[in-house]
């Protein structure tokens, strides 16, 4: 009877020694795996709390121990605080907790450090993108940038809204309520004055709105009582405190990040990237993108790539993967923009794919495009070069014409060049 090779299917172990952390608000719950002199698994169970002065001593014990890795899951904010201070001393490697699911009806803070151990002893787990000390930083500030312009976005239009309640239709008239125009009108009803004179609304007007001062008159005219003047008291000083705070924001990110200018000025060569968008897009990647070896894992990770779903020799919905993603944001909102730029390949590629897939896939394959692209200009530290609007015309031409002339064959028609007689052919009858 011949003989067959039988596969050896245990996992084999690639740390010898490894740490899982189960980490919360208030405590830290830790396991480590190691094999003793028989070369059997044995485990050491500790719990922590997360107080500076227990953590250290979570570090001591890992030293202690000789563990060069440890794991944890990515729980909101509380993994911080243990990076902090273990990120000096052993390799920290935080894991998605969806790459990671434990077995249903067994989940205790031990069960979890314990798997967490387990996968990272075998190697099975997949670590997420941890920047450095610096560029932490920068994200802390650019995304609190954004937080406070959404922040102004809502304050700003609860003034609309005060307005609507309280018949005054100033917004009906400026193209920009927050204008120097908008804010004198603003403040001149602030001052109690109910019924504004045609010379006290002149006296506020700028620019070519003093043209418009008769139509201002009639905007303010309508039931903004001591009420609605509370409020726009309120809002205005709040909508002027976050506009303070954003300045100083943008000047502390451009102090930051003033060694990243050269890297700076290539991006914004991108249509759609400017000054904002640019310092957000280093602060979520990185100048140096070491971390991605390729523009598509760079895509992958900030959810921008097409999924891959494919069964029985089918290719299913490729659509890309839902998740929550600062980059996936700055991209999308690069993307508008860059599809306006007259000239450009984007603006070709995003009416190409309209067509076919609609504006919302469009307009997220575009994102994509950009991306690719932020990749290699700053992976190799070269120029953006736009391909221009007829790129898409040109490396389709052939396939084109083979489609035109088949078209024009349906219906007894020849497709010939401009410069070339048509042949002699007999008209197309309808019937």
């Amino acid at each position: 009877m011949p003989s067959r090779n039988q596969n050896n299917t245990t996992i084999s172990v690639v740390h010898e020694i490894s740490c899982g952390l189960d980490v919360h608000k208030n405590s830290v719950s830790a396991c480590l795996l190691y094999s003793d002199s028989s070369g059997t698994e044995q485990s050491e169970m500790r719990e922590f709390q997360t107080f500076t002065d227990d953590l250290i001593k979570l570090k001591e014990w890992l030293l202690e121990r000789e563990c060069p890795v440890i794991a944890m899951e990515s729980t909101g904010p509380y993994w911080t605080p243990v990076h902090n201070v273990l990120e000096d001393s052993v390799k920290v490697i935080l894991v998605n907790a969806r790459h990671m699911r434990n077995v249903p009806g067994h989940k205790t803070d031990i069960s979890d450090s314990r798997w967490l151990a387990g996968l990272l002893r075998h190697g099975l787990l997949k670590a997420a993108f941890i920047p450095p000390k610096h560029q932490r930083q920068w994200r802390d500030l650019t995304r609190m940038r954004r937080n406070y312009k959404e922040d102004l976005g809502d304050f700003q239009r609860r003034v609309h809204k005060l307005f609507q309640q309280s018949n005054i239709k100033i917004d009906s008239v400026v193209s920009d309520l927050f204008g120097a125009t908008g804010r004198n009108l603003m403040k001149l009803l602030i001052s109690g004055n109910n019924s504004p004179t045609i010379s006290e609304v002149e006296n506020c007007l700028r620019g070519s709105l003093q043209d418009k001062a008769a139509e201002l008159h009639r905007s303010v005219q309508g039931f903004f009582e001591a009420h609605h003047r509370f409020l726009l008291s309120l809002l205005l000083n709040t909508i002027e405190n976050l506009e303070t705070q954003i300045s100083i924001l943008e000047s502390r990110i451009k102090e930051v990040m003033r060694d990243a200018q050269e890297a700076i000025r290539r991006l914004e060569e991108i249509p759609g990237v400017g000054a904002v968008s640019s310092h957000a897009i280093l602060a979520e990647i990185g100048p140096t993108l070491t971390e991605f070896p390729t523009a598509h894992a760079l895509a992958s990770w900030c959810g921008l790539s097409p999924g891959n779903n494919q069964s029985g020799g089918k290719r299913f919905s490729g659509k890309s993967p839902v998740k929550k993603n600062h980059l996936k944001t700055i991209m999308v909102e690069v993307a508008w923009p860059a599809i306006k730029a007259r000239g450009s390949y984007y603006r070709a590629k995003y009416y190409a794919l309209k067509a076919r897939l609609g504006a919302k896939k469009a307009i997220i394959a575009v994102a994509h495009k950009i991306l690719k692209t932020i990749y290699h200009v700053l992976k190799y530290g070269v120029h953006f070069k736009d391909l221009g609007e007829t790129y898409l015309l040109e490396r389709n031409r052939e396939a084109k014409i083979k489609y035109l002339t088949w078209q024009a064959s349906l219906i007894g028609y020849e497709l010939v060049p401009l410069d070339q007689p048509a042949a002699t052919a007999q008209a197309p009858i309808f019937t």
